[in-house]
Order: structure tokens, then sequence, then C-alpha cells
């Protein structure tokens, strides 16, 4: 029982079972593709919690109050995670009381995709827009689905030419196996949406001579086939 729940609260092992859910966010200018959500958050909370426990009093106790939420996110209570349960706080008190904090800006991040995952899009874009991009190894990946997202609730608005801005600022973020061919493929169809196909063949292309082992590459030559008949 012990070394179940300190595998739960260890935040590599809660990334590693946040990484094999999927969610379907838009199908109307993705075709088959399914949008997957990249839940980083908790190993990078777990970077800032050890980062600052000790340094910054505030960050400590707004880590402390992020404690409960975080959970209740892990288990997809979005609404208990972003409110609070009563008993405890969620993700928007501890973004009014300590939004100035490394722990703050991370739980507009969390806001943010609680709000997606609820289905309120005004309130997810508003808390991602105010998620401050940090540096780091584990943080340029949760600035990239950051961006990302953004992106994928502009595309459901229909404001391509915005998405397209955003999913080259994930893409850039950070260059890695997981989310750079992931968004590549996802700008392709955007370029693909507003009629530039050379660039969605360009973004087609970068996946399958710079990343040939990722999911996407295994029928990036459909992708690339179509484009260019276009």
């Amino acid at each position: 029982m012990a070394k179940k729940q300190a595998e739960e609260q260890n935040p590599e092992k809660v990334i590693e079972s946040a990484l094999n859910k999927t969610e379907e966010f838009f199908q109307r200018n993705s075709g088959n593709l399914t949008v997957v959500l990249i839940v980083i958050v908790a190993i990078v909370g777990g970077y800032f919690g050890y980062k600052y426990l000790f340094a910054q009093p505030r960050t400590e106790k707004a880590a402390d109050m992020m404690f409960v939420a975080q959970q209740q996110f892990a288990i997809d209570s979005f609404a208990l995670a972003l409110n609070g349960d009563g008993n405890n706080v969620g993700f928007l008190d501890v973004i009014r009381k300590y939004g100035s904090t490394p722990q703050g800006n991370l739980a507009q991040h969390y806001a943010g995709i609680c709000y997606l995952q609820m289905g309120d899009l005004a309130h997810a874009a508003e808390h991602l827009r105010k998620y401050s991009t940090t540096s780091g190894v584990p943080n340029r990946l949760l600035n990239a689905q950051n961006f990302g997202l953004q992106a994928d609730i502009l595309v459901d608005e229909e404001k391509y030419k915005e998405a397209v801005s955003l999913y080259r600022k994930a893409i850039d973020a950070a260059d890695n196996m997981m989310t750079t061919p992931y968004f590549l493929k996802k700008l392709g169809l955007v370029y693909e949406q507003i009629g530039e196909y050379d660039a969605a063949v360009a973004a087609y292309r970068r996946i399958e001579d710079f990343y040939p082992s990722s999911l996407e590459s295994r029928d990036i030559a459909k992708f690339i086939g179509r484009a260019e008949q276009k």
C-alpha cells in the first residue's frame, strides 16, 4: 500500500500514466487525427516544488494548496480540481492568492486545461494565455503544450492563421520526438485548411525526415501525397 502511494505521488509515475490518456478535442479540421493532451504538468509541478520549496515560503504554501487539486486533476475530476471541493482549494484559489509565484503560474496552465476539458473554451484560452513560459527541460515541454492547446482552441474557432503562429511556437518551444512531430502534423493540417499546400508538405516532410520513429510518421506519406495533389 505504501509503495503504491509513493508511486502515485511520484511525478514521473503521474506523467507516465497521464501520457497514456487521449482526449478528442476537435474533429472538424483534423480528419482522423485524434488530438492528444500531453499532460506533463504533474512532473513540472514537482520540479517547481523541488526548486522553490525551501527558497520561497510563498511558493511552498502555494504548492501545499495545489496538492489536492493536482490529485483531482490526475483522476480527471476537473471541476473539483478547478474550484475545490469545499474542504480543499482548487487551482483558481491558488491563482487568486499566489498568482505571482511559480506555482501560481503553473496553476494558470492547469486551470486552462480544466476549462478545456469542461468545454469552456473562452475561459480555457484566457488562463492558457496567462501562463508565462519558463526555462528548463521539463518546462519547455509544458511551454509547447500550452502554445499547442491555445492553437487548438483557435482552430475550433476557425482562426486558422492565428493558429499557425501558435503551432509554430509550440514546435519551436521544445525539439523532441514526442511533441514536435505531433504539432508539425497539426500545423500541416491547418496549412491545408487555408490552402497553403506547399507549406503543409514542408511540415509533413519535416516529420518524415527528422522524426521517422514518431507515431506521426507512420502514415505521413498519405498526408504528403494528398497535399501535393492539391
